[in-house]
């Protein structure tokens, strides 16, 4: 089996920067490189949060390492997308080292290797990050502060007035119209933040349940700034798919006319390479499976009209058509950013509802999920089955399929849950298999 150190070969790698422009000596190169090389299937991963290169290419060399034991036969090249997204240094990854500032800071405040990461994500915001920090390690009593906490994070991520852009943020369009910004924005922050106190506080209790007490808001003001720094990901991670790695394979396509591509994104780097569909140059078939892992955005956004609301649809409605193969979606129980974390980000939105002393889950319903914590929802046709029979197989040729992945992604602790235990060759071998990779 290859390394773990080493990257299989032909590996190749693609750079953009957050507005979606691509490094053009990387993307030259690859242009160049992969019709001459003899490659039939070109596996393009995404990394979700992260935040370095060295991190992101730790990653691919561990996710790729069993492929060629796996396919043996398969002429089969790889890219490695790199793009600015960050991860906080307190969500530990299994098996990969752990910061460890991140593992001896106690309470809310911020490591120096997650103060590093924001101000490398949001250049130019130094002063508000100090800002932030200082307050998360103070706790400031007096009136006001949470809001002048809440009107920093907004600073900081510079959340996105509607208009033509607002689509890469969004994961529903109502009548053509994509959604507004997260009215966790809008919300007093003190609210805000109990919410979030409360649901980190019922995944420590035991059984889950958080005792009934007034929470402080200050224990969740770190979780506003992280699912804020999140939100400005997810924009990203539109943006740089379908400005960027969309037209790239695009001119893969018509440079090496019999390149199969296969897509996979982790995290919201599924978001990315989803958003690649809709950067594709119209009529081109290149692309021949697509695979989400955790996919960290809506379970919606595939389809053409939400259950109860016919006016509004996903973001992504009807791209799935864009895949000359299936899109599978890989999803799992034990992901606690996705099953928790996400759907209340989603849901604080002005609802009077609270979430002191009652289960998370029931309260926010179907309509928060996220395609890593259940799969694609509201696609007709979409197919459901567990790890184990996807790898007996076959897949479908074509459309959804939700596969159970809680078996392997298991591991991993709070807050984040096993939302990055992904590096495992059972999902290696769900890539080739959704991509008939021989």
């Amino acid at each position: 089996m290859t390394e773990p150190g080493t990257n299989p070969a032909p590996y190749w790698e693609l750079t953009f920067d957050a507005d979606g422009d691509v490094d053009g000596p990387e993307r030259d190169r690859l242009l160049a490189q992969a019709g001459a090389s003899g490659v039939r299937d070109l596996i393009v991963l995404a990394h979700g949060w992260n935040n370095d290169r060295t991190g992101a290419t730790r990653l691919y060399r561990h996710f790729l390492a069993p492929v060629p034991d796996l396919a043996p036969g398969a002429r089969v090249g790889y890219v490695g997308v790199i793009w600015p997204s960050m991860r906080f240094c307190d969500e530990p990854i299994p098996d990969f080292p752990r910061s460890t500032a991140a593992a001896s800071t106690p309470g809310p405040a911020l490591d120096k290797d997650t103060r590093h990461a924001l101000l490398e994500t949001f250049p130019g915001r130094a002063t508000v990050v100090d800002r932030l920090v200082r307050m998360l390690d103070e706790r400031p009593r007096e009136q006001g502060a949470e809001e002048e906490f809440g009107r920093l994070v907004r600073l900081l991520v510079e959340v996105v007035p509607p208009g033509p852009q607002a689509h890469f943020a969004a994961d529903t369009v109502a009548e053509g119209v994509p959604e507004s910004g997260p009215r966790m924005f809008t919300r007093p922050a003190a609210e805000v933040c109990a919410e979030f106190a409360a649901a980190l506080a019922g995944l420590e209790a035991p059984g889950g349940a958080a005792a009934f007490a007034l929470p402080d808001p200050w224990e969740g003001a770190k979780e506003l700034l992280r699912q804020a720094a999140y939100y400005a990901m997810k924009r990203r991670a539109g943006t740089v798919g379908e400005r960027g790695l969309g037209p790239v394979a695009g001119r893969l396509a018509q440079a090496v006319p019999e390149l199969r591509i296969h897509l996979v994104g982790h995290s919201f780097g599924g978001r990315l390479v989803s958003f690649a569909l809709r950067g594709l140059p119209a009529r081109v078939r290149a692309v021949k499976s697509v695979t989400l892992l955790q996919g960290a955005f809506s379970h919606y956004a595939f389809a053409a009209r939400l259950p109860g609301d016919p006016r509004t649809g996903g973001v992504l409605q009807g791209q799935e058509h864009r895949v000359d193969g299936p899109v599978v979606c890989c999803h799992s129980s034990h992901d606690t950013a996705l099953g928790t974390f996400y759907p209340l980000a989603s849901r604080l939105s002005g609802d009077d509802r609270s979430v002191l002393g009652v289960d998370i889950g029931a309260l926010l319903g179907p309509r928060w999920g996220a395609l890593g914590h259940d799969g694609v929802q509201g696609v007709p046709g979409t197919r459901a089955c567990t790890l184990a029979d996807a790898l007996r197989g076959p897949l479908p040729a074509s459309g959804c399929v939700n596969v159970d992945a809680s078996a392997v992604i298991r591991n991993g602790g709070p807050p984040a849950g096993a939302h990055s235990d992904i590096v495992h060759p059972e999902l290696a071998r769900l890539v080739l298999a959704a991509g008939r990779v021989r």
